[in-house]
């Protein structure tokens, strides 16, 4: 960075005069050079307003390794961000433009992707290329992608926009799980990390999983790779995202226990097959619901992970509601006592419809048992996004 080199007698002056034209560059500290002269770092933008004092002798020099200032190595990268860009717009700035930075964002790897609604003023476009440069240097990433609205239809599509780079493959790690993807064609939720940990910790040893909406991979690999799954069928329809399903299996060592099903998972011919199926779509699993009746193993049944967005009235709004907290693991009664009233009724509605589905698919009773409630994260005000822990056995005559 360009900086003005003076005798330690004269840097305070003159760093006063440079402050006064606001051509000092506070993101880094004064150093010390060769000679025993100090540096005072200067705004590369504004070099040519520079004029000095005749009184202070100083010469221009260029600091290869400048020390960031102890404000800016305590900034969070958003402020990082905020400043950089006020920086770059100089007088144009505006509050306005202020509420268009962003606050928040993904990071995948060297790949940062920005909200829907950042940067989108007409100032910002203009700026072009310079601009995504100076937000992936504060933000520290090589490359740069902006969500758009997820495109209709039921593939969830997202529409991405790769600002910085052309590569769109990133790479994230998740409990050491490694999923790759292309980001202008596939999503990523970190909202369900607390889920994809829980299901790593599940007892699988032996067992064959069927998943009827794989996606890249989000529960399958913690199956396979954690929970200790002998055996998956993972099913998913959008290609795209099987194409980064299959890389996954082979990163992540795991492609030899995984049978990949692409197609409509309604389709699916398997049957009698496994002993666990998880239902990962939301808002509502339920047309998969008739497919994991029919995988499930007829004679010994097993378990079905069913996913749900349940909306709940506000805490203490309903007459009967009982304590407003997520269930814990821990023994059944203990469980039932936590659930909030609106959960424990969809459970147990579930539950039944289950009960008649392979009633009727297998002509015999069968028993369903509520295991557990589990909620992974609130989506709008008292609409939480849920799985059911199901436990289907038949009935012995």
């Amino acid at each position: 960075i360009p900086a003005l080199a003076t005798e330690p007698r004269f840097t305070q002056r003159l760093r006063e005069h440079l402050e006064a034209g606001q051509l000092l560059d506070k993101r880094y500290q004064l150093q010390e050079v060769a000679g025993g002269h100090v540096a005072l770092p200067v705004l590369e933008e504004k070099l040519s307003l520079l004029s000095l004092p005749q009184d202070i002798p100083c010469g221009l020099v260029h600091i290869q390794d400048p020390i960031p200032s102890r404000t800016l190595r305590w900034r969070t990268p958003a402020q990082r961000l905020r400043d950089e860009l006020r920086r770059l717009l100089g007088e144009s700035w505006s509050e306005e433009l202020e509420r268009d930075v962003p606050r928040a964002w993904q990071r995948h790897g060297d790949l940062v992707l920005l909200s829907e609604n950042s940067l989108r003023a007409a100032p910002w476009e203009q700026l072009g290329q310079v601009l995504w440069e100076t937000v992936a240097s504060a933000l520290g990433a090589r490359r740069l992608a902006r969500r758009g609205r997820v495109l209709p239809g039921g593939m969830r599509t997202p529409s991405v926009t790769l600002l910085l780079g052309q590569d769109p493959w990133v790479e994230h790690v998740d409990n050491g799980i490694r999923y790759t993807f292309d980001v202008t064609k596939c999503m990523f939720s970190p909202g369900n990390i607390t889920e994809k940990l829980r299901v790593a910790s599940l007892p699988c040893a032996g067992e064959v999983l069927v998943d009827l909406y794989a996606g890249i991979g989000y529960f399958t690999l913690p199956y396979l790779v954690h929970a200790a799954a002998a055996f998956a069928h993972a099913c998913e329809w959008n290609s795209h995202a099987v194409e980064a399903l299959r890389r996954n299996l082979v990163l992540n060592g795991v492609q030899d226990r995984c049978r990949v099903h692409h197609g409509d998972s309604r389709e699916l011919e398997l049957r009698d097959v496994a002993d666990r199926v998880n239902l990962g779509l939301i808002p509502s699993s339920e047309e998969g619901w008739p497919v994991a009746c029919r995988v499930l193993r007829k004679a010994t049944g097993g378990v079905l992970h069913i996913h749900h967005n349940v909306e709940a009235l506000p805490a203490g709004s309903s007459p009967d509601a009982e304590a407003q907290h997520p269930a814990e693991h821990g023994g059944k009664e203990k469980q039932r006592a936590r659930i909030r009233p609106e959960w424990k009724r969809w459970a147990e509605a579930t539950a039944s419809r289950i009960q008649e589905l392979l009633a009727e698919l297998h002509e015999q009773s069968w028993s369903t048992s509520i295991l557990h409630i589990e909620v992974v994260k609130s989506y709008a005000p008292h609409v939480h996004h849920l799985v059911l822990d199901l436990e289907c056995r038949p009935t012995l005559p």
